[in-house]
């Protein structure tokens, strides 16, 4: 993972913008595949894997703030 600076408006949306692609080319071929299976519980735990995914980055941002204090 490398390491961004973030100092204004502009600069969080487009990390946030690189970052959900990142997560959803990690994680999302995994979901649509689950679906296209019908495979309930691999759709479940796919899901839960992208919303874990999503939490991680925003605790990822939030700990970066708290670093800034």
């Amino acid at each position: 993972m490398e390491t961004t600076t973030i100092s204004n408006r502009a600069d969080f949306a487009q990390w946030a913008i690189e970052r959900s692609r990142a997560i959803v080319a990690e994680q999302g071929g995994n979901l649509a595949l689950a679906a296209r299976e019908m495979d309930e519980g691999q759709i479940a735990e796919t899901g839960n894997a992208l919303g874990q995914a999503i939490v991680d980055a925003l605790l990822e941002v939030f700990d970066g703030l708290l670093a800034e204090e």
